[in-house]
């Protein structure tokens, strides 16, 4: 099988990491990755943030909880009640994806590129896991702060962050998919 299709079937969320640190050049083939997905009109309206310090990656978990506190949706609000829970799944290093607000569509194209980097991880044997949740911080009241703390520049929105780490297990067996997902129009 073609190795691209068998890196697609294969990967998985990786919520365990060994605590490892990412080699520089398997992160930086992976922001290579990253770096050429797709965008509208080739505008590649991203900017990549990449945190290895424990302490900053646990505070930004802490604050992510804090503003899922204020959220309506009960569920997330169950995590941020889990003393135990981590955002980041304790990973030894995350990828924060930002785009520049002003663009076509930037989450869109944050998103192609945070897939891209998430394969390029798989094919490395590094384990990710695509996190969402860090957008409510940067809708709450600290937005600024850490806009400003992490250094990501003015006009960009995080919207996505990507958990990294070499695996401390094999990926699982994938879960069925869903049927009746595809028709075909002749």
């Amino acid at each position: 099988m073609n190795e691209v299709v068998q890196n697609i079937l294969n990967r998985r969320s990786v919520r365990v990491y060994s605590g490892e640190q990412i080699k520089p050049e398997d992160m930086e083939l992976i922001l290579k990755s990253g770096l050429y997905a797709p965008s509208a009109c080739n505008t590649q309206p991203w900017h990549f943030t990449v945190v290895s310090n424990k302490d900053i990656i646990d505070e930004l978990s802490s604050e992510t909880k804090k503003e899922l506190l204020n959220c309506e949706n009960e569920y997330f609000k169950e995590f941020a009640n889990n003393e135990k829970y981590n955002v980041f799944y304790n990973a030894p290093a995350i990828i924060i994806v930002s785009g520049e607000v002003n663009s076509m569509v930037p989450e869109t194209d944050c998103a192609a590129a945070t897939e891209n980097m998430i394969l390029a991880a798989e094919s490395l044997n590094i384990g990710s896991c695509w996190i969402g949740l860090l957008a409510f911080l940067f809708k709450g009241e600290k937005s600024q702060e850490y806009l400003d703390k992490l250094k990501i520049p003015q006009g960009y929105m995080p919207y996505y962050a990507l958990t990294l780490g070499y695996k401390k297990y094999p990926n699982p067996k994938p879960q069925p998919r869903r049927e009746y997902t595809v028709n075909y129009i002749k």
